[in-house]
């Protein structure tokens, strides 16, 4: 243990002599009252701390102690329906410890260590075993069994385990040179944890929400953003892409959100049922709540530990999706510690390794073969709320994460003002992954993926076009063709690319009836334009009976929608092929 006293205190920043023999990004315990800090400078016997509570009442002169180790979170069955503060303290235990605050210093384990699980080994007596290998399994909750992973730094013939019920603080087993083996493990938070190799993205990550998937979508171990002024919903949709993402394990962090939102989270989401297995949703989830009025430093801790539970998960072979809301209040964070620390500012104040810190963090995303003997495939998808101020994409927070995303979903301010979830501008989003991934929905879903999207998108850019025409001189003076091709892009904007979230069918549109949907408008719109081209006229195509069940297609049960789709296609395609010329 390395001891020292308190020189100075600036804010949540601290410095402390006569520590001498410390390493960076050692865990510290500050003042008399043991507030958790890390190392995040050193200069000769001077440490630079950033406490993860709040300093005041601190004095200098106190003593501050280094505990020689770098922050890590605590691995084990129990993590899933947890709520957790950024440095992993359990939030409910320690509000029935403590009440509602919490106070300065307090420690409390993040897994419960007198809750018993039942423990079965899937290795035996003699068998060999090394890092990531797995010995054993827990059911954690109703739907996700917990694989009890042998540590990264073990290996070695088992020489003793046994099936039961044991606490985390309870040896399972034990190796031939005596090393006992836990069901819980301990990972600095920021060093990845490592894999075999990282495979392609070519998996859809199917969210069921019609804008994503269909025009932008994402694979599983991509990484998306989701820029957004106040008000455009990127909680809400973050909030959607929890509950309906085809992912196993789902970690939420609350990134320097304001409370009152935080709070809805906290409390909606024990109440969610989970649409696949009817159980709550909270089975498969671990929620990270660090508000905007808890302590600043604590911000930039909370993502590490987000993802860090996200990489241990994926290591099981399961599919995770980690939400992020928002990392603009994670690089607020690290611009104010910045100046407490007085460094050279970049751009708007942001510290000149903002991109790094950035790229450091999203590039945990991905697909992974995991360590260990048998080869498991696991993903960790990274979905990152950015709230530009004023909502000004330009600015460094948005433009650094653009540069290393996959997916760039911008939520569009008139788009939320008109209702229209969700309110992702189809002009200005994009998807590096579309490349990857079309071969996917070629092969298992439709063959016409390519030439519907691309189609769809030529429409509504047109209509973009189009638009500052019918601003200064009316619809009324384009020609037939034109003002049919507006049709078709309302059809897209009003019945595709808008979507209830509440609705008990459409708050989830599985891929099939997606492009089934996508199939019937890009139909109308041939068909409408062929017979505009024998001399129809549009207000004989727009009184069709055959229009208004185009506007209620989203409401099919899900199971029966291709084929009452596929049969509306045709229909239209014969309908208007029988319209007469006037």
């Amino acid at each position: 243990m390395i001891e020292g006293t308190i020189s100075r205190i600036t804010g949540p920043v601290v410095e402390a002599k006569g520590m001498f023999g410390s390493r960076m990004y050692d865990i510290t315990k500050v003042g008399d009252i043991g507030l958790v800090g890390e190392i995040i400078k050193l200069r000769k016997d001077i440490a630079v701390i950033q406490v993860y509570e709040d300093t005041s009442g601190l004095k200098v002169g106190e003593s501050v102690t280094s505990e020689e180790l770098s922050l890590a979170v605590e691995l084990g069955p129990g993590l899933l329906t947890s709520i957790y503060d950024g440095i992993q303290r359990p939030l409910p235990i320690i509000s029935e410890k403590f009440g509602v605050f919490i106070p300065k210093g307090s420690s409390v384990g993040a897994l419960d260590p007198e809750r018993e699980w039942h423990f079965t080994p899937t290795v035996a007596v003699g068998d060999k075993v090394g890092p990531g290998d797995i010995i054993g399994t827990v059911r954690e909750s109703g739907s996700i069994i917990h694989k009890i992973m042998v540590p990264n730094d073990r290996q070695g013939k088992i020489s003793g385990i046994k099936a039961g019920d044991y606490n985390i603080d309870e040896a399972v087993g034990a190796l031939s040179d005596g090393l006992p083996l836990f069901m819980r493990q301990a990972w600095p938070v920021r060093k990845p944890r490592p894999y075999k190799r990282k495979l392609d993205p070519e998996i859809p990550l199917v969210t069921g929400q019609r804008i994503f998937d269909t025009l932008f979508p994402i694979p599983k171990g991509g990484s998306a953003i989701i820029p957004g002024g106040f008000g455009t919903g990127k909680t809400v949709t973050e909030q959607t892409l929890a509950k309906w993402a085809d992912a196993d394990i789902i970690v939420y962090v609350g990134c320097g959100e304001r409370g009152n939102e935080m709070t809805e989270v906290l409390t909606e989401f024990p109440e969610l049922v989970d649409p696949k297995s009817g159980a709550p949703l909270m089975d498969r989830t671990v929620l990270i709540a660090n508000t905007s009025n808890m302590p600043v430093a604590a911000r930039e801790a909370s993502v590490y530990t987000g993802i860090t539970i996200a990489e241990y998960y994926r290591d099981m072979g399961y599919d995770v999706a980690l939400m992020a809301d928002s990392t603009s209040r994670w690089g607020e964070a690290l611009r104010e510690v910045s100046g407490r620390l007085e460094e050279m500012p970049g751009e708007e104040g942001y510290p000149a390794y903002l991109a790094t810190r950035l790229a450091n963090f999203y590039e945990r995303a991905g697909r992974v073969v995991a360590v260990g003997a048998d080869d498991r495939i696991g993903s960790v998808t990274v979905v990152g709320a950015v709230s530009p101020p004023g909502g000004d994409f330009s600015e460094p927070m948005t433009q650094n994460s653009l540069r290393i995303s996959g997916a760039f979903w911008a939520l569009d301010t008139n788009l939320a003002h008109r209702r229209h979830f969700p309110a992702v501008n189809w002009i200005n989003s994009y998807s590096l992954y579309l490349d990857s991934i079309q071969e996917y929905y070629s092969n298992n879903v439709s063959g016409d993926y390519g030439r519907l999207r691309q189609e769809t998108m030529e429409v509504l850019q047109r209509e973009a076009e189009l638009q500052e025409i019918v601003q200064l001189i009316g619809p009324d003076a384009l020609p037939e063709s034109e003002r049919a091709l507006l049709e078709t892009a309302r059809m897209l904007r009003e019945d595709f690319l808008q979507q209830f979230a509440f609705h008990e069918v459409d708050a989830f549109c599985p891929l099939a009836k997606q492009l089934a949907m996508l199939n019937v408008i890009i139909t109308f719109h041939q068909s409408s334009m062929e017979a505009i081209r024998r001399g129809v006229t549009l207000s004989q195509i727009t009184e069709l009976p055959l229009k208004a069940r185009i506007s209620r297609m989203k409401e099919i049960a899900n199971d029966k929608a291709v084929d009452e789709l596929k049969s509306l296609a045709g229909e239209i395609t014969a309908a208007l092929v029988e319209i007469e010329v006037l």
